[in-house]
């Protein structure tokens, strides 16, 4: 169970073999990781499980009439919120970011959108609204557009195209060069398979402010029904949120198992 939305039993030996392992704490692989985790307590009926995914070139972008505009929304006075921080929107790329609190459900327009052989949370009004092969973007400058970035951006880190979404959506530094380093070192994951939505349950905003926001991401666990949760962080820079990993590539942290989805805001199927 969580207390205000904060995992208990981070330091247990749930986790202990995987924050042994470099390649785990180096990389992105969170989500490959609760896999294997699963694998590993299936035995013991006491593990966790993320959903798989892939780079690939998912269905085209969703479309609206804003979108559509060539406008990169600067300035421009027209309250669509494109000002908040100091980085103008990319071209094309305007969202509603009137909601500034702390999401309390999913938004009403959300849907699970292919990557691969995985499912990822999107939405029209929050984001992403701008697709280029793995490079999914323009994200809602609000806490519910923070938290479609994490699910969007990790999830396509352990996939081919990788190498282009660090480029664009992680915060340049030296944690973003330590990632690349030990994410040159690993395989691409398969994308075969059919898309399961399986994996994401749910998530909480632990942080925000219209500079920086840490989500912590729910993911369904196997056996006994628990679950596995982990933080990540993003920045808000040049106009969209970029994944923001510790100086030593670690991407989430406080990995910890709970036992349902108390202090989550759940994904409806």
């Amino acid at each position: 169970m969580l207390n205000s939305g904060r995992p208990q039993g981070g330091s247990g030996e749930w986790e202990q073999p995987f924050w042994q392992q470099r390649g785990w704490v180096l990389s992105a692989g969170f989500l490959t990781v609760l896999l294997v985790l699963a694998v590993l307590f299936a035995v013991t009926g006491n593990g966790a499980e993320g959903p798989a995914g892939s780079s690939g070139d998912p269905n085209p972008a969703p479309t609206s009439s804003s979108d559509s505009t060539s406008d990169s929304g600067d300035g421009d006075g027209d309250g669509d919120g494109d000002d908040r921080g100091s980085d103008a929107r990319p071209a094309g790329c305007r969202t509603d970011d009137s909601d500034q609190a702390k999401p309390t459900e999913a938004p009403r327009d959300f849907h699970w959108k292919a990557n691969g052989t995985g499912l990822v949370p999107v939405s029209k009004a929050a984001g992403p609204l701008k697709y280029d092969g793995p490079v999914w973007s323009c994200f809602a400058h609000t806490p519910m557009g923070a938290v479609l970035a994490v699910h969007s951006i990790t999830d396509h880190l352990s996939y081919e195209g990788w190498r282009k979404v660090v480029d664009r959506q992680v915060v340049p530094g030296a944690g973003r060069d330590a990632l690349i380093a030990s994410r040159s070192q690993e395989a691409d994951k398969s994308t075969t398979g059919s898309p399961d939505a399986g994996g994401y349950a749910g998530f909480t905003v632990l942080s925000y402010d219209e500079t920086q926001a840490t989500v912590m991401v729910l993911v369904r666990g196997m056996g006994d029904g628990g679950f596995g949760s982990a933080s990540a962080t993003v920045r808000w820079q040049d106009g969209d949120w970029k994944l923001n990993p510790d100086r030593d590539g670690t991407v989430y942290s406080g990995v910890s198992q709970v036992g349902g989805t108390d202090g989550f805001v759940t994904w409806e199927a």
